[in-house]
């Protein structure tokens, strides 16, 4: 079972993606909205199992994204405190 960060960075990484490919390449955009859809379905979920609330799916996605924003500045000061303690 995948921790809410987990599925939250894939989502996230999943709509950057999606940004960056030409509207040309179509399929391939249909492709990475599918894959975004079900994790943004799998995000909220989680979300709820989990006592969050957001009050509609822009809402979870900006939630996402500042899951995984925080969730990378802890992990970058954590390494920058091992790396001084050493």
């Amino acid at each position: 079972m995948m921790s809410l960060i987990e599925i939250a960075k894939i989502y996230t990484d999943l709509v950057k993606a999606e940004r960056e490919i030409p509207e040309e390449e179509y399929r391939a955009k249909d492709q990475i909205n599918i894959l975004r859809t079900k994790y943004h379905e799998a995000l909220m979920q989680r979300m709820k199992e989990e006592g969050i609330d957001f009050s509609d799916r822009f809402d979870a996605t900006n939630k996402a994204f500042e899951l995984v924003r925080s969730e990378s500045l802890s992990s970058r000061l954590n390494d920058g405190a091992h790396t001084s303690a050493a």
